[in-house]
Parts: structure tokens; C-alpha cells; sequence
């Protein structure tokens, strides 16, 4: 039985324990505040990220990361990418042979670095071909209720990525491999953006061609920014590409794209922010994106154009009309 650590307890680390508990392995599940992990162990109920879903007591609820990690075989870190560092660091060494498994999705907005650079920076001796990232169009709340789905598990070793998919995949969740790390990571990460996009077209009630043609040019920003930072164009075509885009930009369930519907309606992005339970990593994420893009000299008039709406600068029907009277260009 394949012994699986699970760092985050919110609805995707809850979701994932609860996957893998089905697929028969030993689950333990970290919770860094004590009070929340003593609740969920006591009540067998994550009611604050994922309500409705009965925990198995056959696995271990803690906020303690050395008993959680302690003999597992594979470590997955489900904490929001923002403060993955901190995390990492309570981790220090991990045992050899250990697997590493990122299910965040975002860039961290300081460094403009992504999961597994964070990573290879903060674990002392951990070898990179032991790292991989599940990404893909996976609402958590469908997966935890059994509905089928498929997502992708990237490695730069295919033995890493292939023995993650043996262990996750099941009836009802299906995995792909891939050796586009950064191709994944990046697609992952940008979809959050432009789903704050998709959501502000919702929340201003601009209708399915506003919409279709917002998802078409920001796949067209994701990838071109994918590919100049060492992706794989063939990925974001994929379900770790325009699959996850999709869904996020549809789906009620999404926070980013709810938080963009409300910002489409015109409520101050402060507030919005101030009242959520979970996070919306798009919101750092532009940011970091913007950040790159004029790094690498990429133009993303999306991405920046959620961050002035982020900070206040201008509002979502002020930059509609920019978007819609910039030079005419052709399709690129």
C-alpha cells in the first residue's frame, strides 16, 4: 500500500485524500491550523472547504507536517502557491526516494518563479526528476462527488510521471503523462488570469461572442508566453491548456472566474477579496505574468489589463472599450 502525505486541507487537498483513500492507499492530511485540523478529525467533515463530503476515518487528519510526512512514499502539495515557501521549509529533508507532486497552480508573484523552481530552491538535496505537476480541468467539488475527469501529470522523468499515474488514476479520474513541466505548470497558472477575464464578461452580461473570443486570445497569450519561457505550444492545446481553460471560465464552481463576475458588476476588488474563504491565485498570478511578459518583451493585453482592473486603475467597461479600439491587426 502506497503511503501518500497530502500538505493543504482545502478543497483540492481534501478532494485528492479522498480520490486516492478510494484508490486504496494510506492517506495522511496536514491542516496548518490546529483548531480547523482537530474539527475535521473530530467530525470527519471539512465544512468550511468542501461541505456535504464524509472523510473516510481511516486516515490521519494533523497539523503536525513531520507526522504527516513521516515513511510517505509521495508528498502532494495542495497549499495555495503563494505560500508554498513557507511550507517547504517546514518540510527541510525529505526522505530519499520520496516523490514530490504539485497540485498548485500559479507563479509566485515575488519571484516570478514556478512550483518546481520554488522547490528545487527550498528542498536540500531533492532531485528534480523526483518532482511532478497534476494540472488539468479539475473542479473539485465534481471529483469529490465521483464524476469522471481527466488531467495530466508532468514530469522531466518519465518513471516519475508514470508511476504517478498508475496510483491516481481510476474509474473515475484518468491521468496523462507529459515531459512538458513548464508547459503545464505556466498553462495552469494562466487560466486562473483569464478566467477573472471570463467572469468580468459574466458579470457585465457581454454574452457568448464576447466570451468565445476572450478564451481564443487569452489561449493565444497563455501559449505565447508558454512558449517563449521553454513550453510546449502542442500543450496548451491540451487538457492542461485549453481543457483547463475551459472549464475554469465556465464553471460556477471556479473561484477566479467568480471573482471576475463581481468585479464585472462593479464591486471594488478589495472587498471582494476580503470576504472569500479559499484563494483565488489569479489575482497574484496576473501580476507575476504582467511581470514576465515585460521581462521577455510578450505582448498580453488581457493580462494586463486584469491587473489595472486588480489594482483600481480603471474599470472593466473603460478597458472593454480599449481592447475593442486597439490597432487593427492580423491573427496571429
Amino acid at each position: 500500500m502506497t503511503r501518500i502525505a497530502i500538505l493543504g486541507a482545502g478543497n483540492w487537498g481534501t478532494t485528492m485524500a479522498l480520490v486516492l483513500q478510494r484508490g486504496g492507499h494510506d492517506v495522511s492530511l496536514w491542516e496548518f491550523d490546529s483548531v480547523q485540523a482537530a474539527r475535521v478529525a473530530e467530525t470527519r467533515v471539512n465544512e468550511k472547504f468542501l461541505p456535504g463530503h464524509l472523510i473516510p476515518g481511516s486516515f490521519a487528519i494533523t497539523a503536525d507536517v513531520s507526522r504527516a510526512l513521516k515513511d510517505a512514499d509521495l508528498c502532494l502539495l495542495a497549499v495555495p502557491l503563494q505560500s508554498c515557501r513557507s511550507v517547504l521549509r517546514a518540510m527541510n529533508r525529505l526522505a530519499p526516494g520520496t516523490l514530490v507532486v504539485s497540485l498548485m497552480k500559479g507563479i509566485e508573484q515575488t519571484s516570478l518563479k514556478r512550483a518546481s523552481e520554488m522547490c528545487a530552491e527550498e528542498l536540500e538535496t531533492f532531485p528534480p526528476q523526483s518532482f511532478s505537476v497534476l494540472s488539468g480541468p479539475t473542479i473539485a467539488v465534481e471529483i469529490a462527488a465521483g464524476l469522471p475527469a481527466s488531467a495530466v501529470i508532468a514530469s522531466i522523468s518519465r518513471e516519475t510521471a508514470a508511476r504517478v499515474q498508475s496510483e491516481f488514476s481510476g474509474e473515475s479520474f484518468r491521468l496523462y503523462t507529459s515531459d512538458d513541466l513548464i508547459g503545464v505548470e505556466l498553462a495552469g497558472a494562466m487560466k486562473n488570469v483569464i478566467a477573472l477575464a471570463a467572469g468580468m464578461c459574466d458579470g457585465m452580461n457581454l454574452g457568448a461572442n464576447a466570451k468565445g473570443a476572450l478564451l481564443t486570445r487569452g489561449l493565444t497569450e497563455i501559449t505565447r508566453l508558454g512558449v517563449a519561457l521553454g513550453g510546449n505550444a502542442r500543450t496548451f492545446s491540451g487538457l492542461s491548456g485549453m481543457g483547463d481553460l475551459f472549464t475554469t471560465c465556465s464553471s460556477p464552481a471556479s473561484r477566479n472566474r467568480s471573482v471576475g463576475e463581481a468585479l464585472g458588476r462593479g464591486e471594488n476588488p478589495l472587498a471582494i477579496l476580503s470576504r472569500m474563504t479559499m484563494v483565488a491565485e489569479g489575482v497574484w498570478t496576473a501580476r507575476a505574468a504582467r511581470d514576465l511578459s515585460l521581462r521577455h518583451q510578450i505582448a498580453m493585453p488581457i493580462t494586463e489589463a486584469v491587473c489595472r482592473i486588480l489594482d483600481g486603475d480603471i474599470s472593466p467597461r473603460r478597458v472593454l472599450s480599449e481592447l475593442m479600439t486597439r490597432d487593427l491587426k492580423a491573427e496571429d
